[in-house]
């Protein structure tokens, strides 16, 4: 029996690629999409989430009554409520109020008890999400804490999975990866593989306005003033993750939520591909390096897709929500003028 697995667990991993056509038409190099989505909790956190917890197993720190906290903008708590599903674990986890009801439904519908913590607060201070979830994994008896911010399984999930895959699937030809920053695993884990393959590869991370990680790659001090709120989930953060391999990234880009949230809608509109908020900050971190940068024709790039766009419906892809934020520009087009509703009475 082929294509036939014991649980859903097994599908993590193995993710296609896609060559991008039109959004990246004015880029000579050709680019492709790595679609994390196709992991089965629609997701790159899948990788993690299962390495973690298969590890803690294997060093004998979980029993068939133990809890799992974690800290979440939303897919880390997605994967690992799923993996608890099957392992037979509990799942606690703590995110923040910038997360979408819907998000909150559906982690609870995978068995999850959600605290929501306010975003807009410092890292340290005791209503964050980081700190809630500390406070709770020291108060549940026979809990174990994922930390996915402070953890090298985090890494080391990418390290034997994404790279290898991206670097088999470009038959070693890769020259640029792109991935959004927010734990880092992902990013580090790639980079760490592929640099070891060839050093030569530029790594580029993606931040968003917003975010310390560009100006501490850049000068290694935390600005402070560079904090602001934000839109973009699950990426750039105001503290400085372990998980992030600082010395693996040639280059940050930084952007805004703006240009990402037009970005997102317009590879779904040109590329029929729906991705997440984070899918338009990394295509939109690649034109704005690519007007500094010049690519050629034998360059092979890679964008890691990290999620599906299902879970921002109401969000950057509602013209509501647009509209709420200013955005009023709904990217190349007006959509509104192009694509009309007609109801039928």
């Amino acid at each position: 029996m082929s294509n036939v697995y014991d649980n859903i667990l097994g599908l993590i991993g193995s993710t296609p690629m896609v060559k991008l056509n039109t959004v990246t038409k004015d880029i000579p190099a050709t680019v492709y999409a790595k679609l994390e989505s196709y992991n089965p909790g629609h997701s790159t956190k899948d990788r993690i989430a299962l390495h973690i917890i298969e590890n803690a197993e294997k060093k004998g720190l979980l029993k068939e009554d133990s809890v799992i906290v974690e800290t979440t903008s939303g897919n880390t708590g997605f994967s690992l409520a799923m993996v608890c599903i099957i392992k037979g674990y509990k799942c606690i986890l703590a995110v923040s109020d910038k997360t979408k009801p819907e998000k909150i439904a559906y982690l609870k519908a995978l068995g999850a008890v959600v605290y929501v913590c306010p975003a807009n607060v410092p890292a340290n201070d005791p209503r964050s999400y980081y700190e809630v979830a500390k406070r709770v994994a020291s108060e549940t008896p026979n809990s174990v804490y994922i930390n996915q911010y402070f953890n090298e399984l985090n890494i080391d999930a990418h390290y034997q999975t994404t790279g290898p895959e991206i670097w088999e699937q470009t038959q070693g030809k890769i020259t640029h990866l792109f991935a959004c920053t927010g734990t880092g695993g992902t990013l580090s884990g790639s980079a760490k593989f592929l640099k070891e393959k060839n050093p030569d590869i530029k790594i580029i991370g993606i931040d968003a306005d917003g975010s310390i990680l560009k100006s501490y790659h850049e000068t290694g001090e935390i600005h402070k003033e560079d904090v602001h709120p934000y839109q973009i989930e699950g990426m750039g953060k105001n503290l400085i993750p372990g998980a992030l391999l600082f010395d693996k990234v040639d280059q940050f880009v930084r952007v805004n939520d703006e240009m990402s949230a037009y970005r997102t809608r317009e590879i779904a509109l040109k590329e029929a591909i729906m991705g997440g908020y984070t899918t338009g900050a990394v295509t939109q971190g690649l034109i704005q390096y690519a007007q500094s940068n010049e690519f050629s024709k034998d360059d092979i790039v890679v964008l890691i897709y990290p999620d599906h766009g299902s879970r921002y419906i109401t969000k950057v892809y509602s013209d509501k929500w647009m509209a709420e934020q200013g955005f009023v520009n709904n990217c190349v087009h007006n959509y509104d003028e192009v694509f009309k509703t007609e109801f039928i009475k």
